[in-house]
């Protein structure tokens, strides 16, 4: 049960972007149409999946171990760098097309503060792991579940976009600005999955 309460908490109550706005960038400029927000997603999940399986195995079997916790922040971003890469590489062979859709915004994932915090969360033991014990499995389930969240995210906002941009709005309103309000709305509607947990927990005692 613990594992559903994760999964709904990452995805819906506390969405990494719509709640608390991590993976801001990619968010707005890879959300004009779908089949790129959907390529971004599944980018991001590969990345940030690996990256904190990876990141913590180094913070707790090298960082803790020579007492050089201080430096935790460069090595994750050396590691999710050298990810990124191999993603670029991947996506370059196997689907030219959607590499040159995400263009500048793939490289941009090194610096996804998305990634850096999930992997920070995650080898801190900070996160909400609906009381459990905070180890590598939880942490990996929690960083998928967020992955899914954004990429639901994403999805959406990617959509309502690509209806906005058949309508008839105003010249003031046209671009970012009615993409910022969308996306005010769209995390209003998040908000309210928040009752849902908080009954999940109380129900089954958590």
């Amino acid at each position: 049960m613990a594992y559903i309460l994760i999964f709904i908490t990452a995805i819906f109550v506390n969405n990494i972007v719509l709640s608390q706005f991590l993976g801001i960038c990619p968010f707005l400029g890879v959300s004009k149409k779908v089949d790129t927000a959907m390529g971004m997603g599944a980018a991001v999940a590969f990345v940030l999946t690996i990256a904190t399986v990876v990141t913590y195995l180094i913070q707790q079997y090298v960082l803790v171990t020579c007492g050089l916790e201080y430096l935790q922040t460069i090595a994750f971003i050396l590691v999710i760098a050298a990810l990124v890469q191999m993603v670029e590489i991947i996506l370059k062979k196997v689907s030219p097309a959607l590499y040159q859709a995400l263009g500048v915004f793939l490289p941009l994932i090194t610096t996804n503060c998305c990634i850096l915090g999930v992997a920070i969360l995650v080898a801190n033991g900070t996160y909400d792991a609906a009381g459990m014990e905070p180890d590598l499995l939880n942490g990996v389930w929690f960083a998928l579940c967020t992955a899914l969240g954004f990429a639901l995210a994403l999805i959406i906002f990617a959509g309502i976009r690509e209806q906005l941009s058949m309508m008839n709005i105003p010249r003031g309103m046209q671009g970012m600005p009615i993409a910022l309000v969308t996306a005010g709305l769209l995390a209003m509607a998040f908000m309210g999955f928040s009752g849902v947990n908080n009954g999940l927990m109380k129900l089954f005692g958590l």
